[in-house]
C-alpha cells in the first residue's frame, strides 16, 4: 500500500515540477511536453486512482495525521528510483544544500563522492586532503554501515546523509573491499574544494592536479596553466586520477583549453538527436605533448575530458579503466528548497563510444602497486608518464580476462 501510495503520488508531483519548474532548454532542446499532451479527461483517468488512494490514507490510515510534506518527497523518490537509474535521483532540501556547498568549493563530512550501484552505497572517489582519503578510502570501496546503520539498498541521498555531519564528529564505517569487511573511524571536517593544483617536476615537466569540475575549475586551471607555460616546459601531465567529475559546461571549456578546434563530446538525446559540443582554437596548451592519468575514480567529466584528449590523438591516456558513467544530468531546483538530478541524454566520444558502464580504455595500462602491509607508496603511473614524455619505453601490462 505504501509503495504504491509512493509511486501514484510521485506522477502527479513530478508532473506538477515538470510543468512549474520547467526544462532547462540550453542543457536539451527536449522538452517534455508529451506529458501534457493527453486530454482532459485522460489525465483526469489517469489520476483518479491517486486522489482515490490519498483520500483512503486521509481517512483510514491508523496514525493520523499524517505527514503530506513527508508523503510527497517519499512519492517523488519512489517515482525517480522507478526509473532504474541511479543518477536520476530526488534530492532533500539538506542535501541540495550540500551539493550546492560542494559545487562552490566548500562542505562539512568526510569528503568522499559515492553512488549507488545494484543497492550497494560506492565510493567513486575520495577528495584529495580530505578525511575519507586520509583515512585510507579507495574508489569502489562499499559503504556497509554508518555508525551501525545498514546502508546497503538504502536511498543514496539518505545514506550519505547519515556518513556527514559536523565537523570534528566522528562516523563509525563498515566498509567492504575485495569481499572482505573491516570497520574505521573518520573525524569529519570541513572539505575546501581548490580542485586545481600544480606544481613543475623535475626533468621540465609540468604537473596538473584537477580533482573536480567545480564551479571555479575552469579559471583556476588557466591560471595555473598559464604560469607553467610561462617557465617552458617539454610536456605536460594532466592527472584526472579520483576526479568524480561536476558541470558539464566546466568540462567543455577546461576540454577547450587542451584541444584544437573540433568535437568534444555529442549529447545524445532518446529521440536520436544529437547537440555536439566543440572546442575552439583558443586554447593555450593545445600543443605540448601531453599525458592524461586516469584510474577507477576518474568518472562523468573526467571521461568527457579523457574521451576527447583520446579520440582526437591529442595526447595519451595512462592508468586504469574509469569509472564508466556516459550520462548526462539536469540539475532544477524546487519551491521546497531540495532538487531533482534527471538523466536526459547519453554523451559519446568524438567517435561516438558511449563509456557508460565501461569506462575509458587508457593506452597504456599502468596499475599501482598493492600498498598492503604498510610498504611506501610508489606512484608507477605518475612515472610512466614522466617516462612516455621523456620519450622513454612505458611497459603497458592489461589486465587478463577471466
Amino acid at each position: 500500500m505504501k509503495s504504491r501510495l509512493f509511486s501514484i503520488t510521485a506522477v502527479i508531483v513530478l508532473t506538477f515540477i515538470g510543468f512549474n519548474a520547467g526544462y532547462i532548454l540550453g542543457q536539451s532542446p527536449l522538452a517534455p511536453y508529451h506529458i501534457f499532451d493527453s486530454t482532459t479527461a485522460a489525465r483526469s483517468e489517469t489520476f483518479a486512482p491517486f486522489w482515490e488512494v490519498w483520500d483512503l490514507v486521509h481517512a483510514r490510515y491508523y496514525e493520523q495525521p499524517v505527514d503530506d510534506v513527508l508523503l510527497t518527497q517519499g512519492a517523488i523518490e519512489g517515482m525517480l528510483a522507478a526509473l532504474g537509474d541511479a543518477h536520476t535521483r530526488y534530492l532533500s532540501p539538506e542535501d541540495e544544500s550540500v551539493a550546492r556547498e560542494r559545487m562552490s568549493g566548500e562542505f562539512q563530512g568526510i569528503g568522499a563522492e559515492v553512488e549507488s550501484s545494484n543497492g550497494d552505497i560506492t565510493i567513486v572517489s575520495p577528495i584529495d586532503g580530505s578525511p575519507a582519503q586520509a583515512a585510507g578510502l579507495r574508489p569502489g570501496d562499499i559503504l556497509r554501515q554508518a555508525n551501525g546503520v545498514e546502508l546497503t539498498g538504502m536511498d543514496v541521498s539518505e545514506a550519505a546523509a547519515l556518513v556527514r555531519g559536523p565537523a570534528g564528529t566522528t562516523v563509525q564505517l563498515l566498509i567492504e573491499r575485495n569481499e572482505e569487511t573491516f570497520t574505521v573511524d573518520i573525524v569529519r571536517d570541513v572539505i575546501k574544494l581548490s580542485s586545481v593544483r600544480s606544481e613543475m617536476l623535475d626533468d621540465n615537466i609540468a604537473y596538473v592536479r584537477l580533482s573536480q569540475f567545480g564551479d571555479q575549475s575552469a579559471q583556476e586551471l588557466e591560471a595555473q596553466l598559464t604560469d607553467l607555460l610561462a617557465q617552458n616546459p617539454v610536456g605536460l601531465i594532466l592527472d584526472l586520477r579520483r576526479n568524480p567529475g561536476g558541470g558539464l559546461d566546466t568540462a567543455v571549456a577546461i576540454a577547450d583549453q587542451f584541444l584544437p578546434a573540433g568535437t568534444i563530446l555529442a549529447e545524445r538525446f532518446g529521440t536520436g538527436a544529437d547537440k555536439l559540443f566543440t572546442s575552439t582554437d583558443k586554447g593555450i596548451a593545445e600543443e605540448i605533448p601531453l599525458v592524461a592519468l586516469i584510474d577507477e575514480g576518474s568518472a562523468s567529466a573526467s571521461e568527457v575530458l579523457a574521451g576527447a584528449i583520446q579520440d582526437r590523438e591529442r595526447g595519451v591516456l595512462i592508468g586504469v579503466t574509469s569509472f564508466g558513467k556516459g550520462t548526462v544530468q539536469t540539475w532544477h531546483a524546487l519551491s521546497n528548497g531540495g532538487g531533482v538530478r534527471i538523466t536526459i541524454a547519453r554523451w559519446l566520444t568524438p567517435n561516438e563510444n558511449w563509456v557508460h558502464e565501461t569506462g575509458v580504455e587508457p593506452d597504456f595500462y599502468v596499475p599501482l602497486p598493492d600498498t598492503a602491509n604498510g610498504e611506501e607508496f610508489a606512484d608507477t603511473q605518475l612515472q610512466a608518464a614522466v617516462a612516455y614524455l621523456l620519450g622513454k619505453p612505458v611497459i603497458s601490462t592489461p589486465p587478463v580476462e577471466e
